[in-house]
């Protein structure tokens, strides 16, 4: 799959289904800012932090130009961050697995469901069924995009990264699309679509100059 870029025009989200509001057709959003919130649904990083500063901006600036949506997607714990459990989440505020032990512990919880509701509309990332064996170059790439130094370890070290990328990409069932398409390195994150429907930003955890960012592509 071909990378969106920075500066590159953003294709249509290839999410599997819509399971809160309107499908969202991005050719149509030009002329506002979107914000796009990828989150999983075992991450409680993602509830603690990336949904609720979604939702802030959200209510801050979608009568301003901002347009947001969340994704569900999957790159680990498949058989937690799924469809299913994202119905669950909109239909019952129902959490799950690692999200809901720790949301819990920080009494985050009402009656052992969320707390707030996700107001804005909600997709399901696709999952495409891995193949068997990955090539050296999909290893290499996968290496460089996320071990800037890679190339100053020593022999015996790079050998080692390389032996241990390899263990954790066969052990991938899926791959999640939306997550390929915009290199996604984890979750939360936030993709930033300028109101030229090109891609302004990918921001990997809580950033907060989020809020300031938004704000100058709106007045841009």
């Amino acid at each position: 799959m071909n990378k969106i870029r920075i500066s590159q025009t953003v294709p249509l989200l290839p999410v599997s289904d819509w399971v809160q509001g309107n499908p969202i057709d991005l050719t149509q959003q030009h002329g506002r800012v979107v914000l796009i919130e990828v989150f999983q649904l075992n991450c409680p990083g993602c509830f603690l932090y990336g949904l609720p500063q979604a939702i802030e901006m959200h209510r801050k600036y979608s009568d301003k130009g901002l347009t947001v949506i969340g994704i569900s997607t999957a790159f680990e714990d498949f058989d937690r961050n799924t469809l299913d459990n994202l119905k669950l989440l909109v239909d019952q505020q129902q959490v799950i697995g690692h999200t809901y032990r720790v949301l819990a512990e920080h009494d985050l919880l009402d009656d052992g469901k969320l707390s707030y509701r996700i107001p804005f509309p909600l997709a399901m990332d696709r999952l495409i069924e891995r193949r068997a064996n990955f090539t050296d170059e999909e290893i290499t790439e996968f290496i460089n995009s996320r071990i800037p130094d890679f190339e100053q370890q020593s022999d015996l070290q790079r050998e080692q990264i390389r032996q241990n990328v390899a263990f954790y990409l066969e052990g991938l069932k899926y791959r999640a699309e939306t997550f390929e398409l915009f290199d996604l390195q984890g979750t939360p994150s936030s993709i930033l679509i300028d109101k030229e429907g090109r891609l302004a930003e990918c921001l990997f955890g809580h950033d907060p100059e989020l809020e300031f960012r938004i704000q100058k592509l709106l007045e841009a």
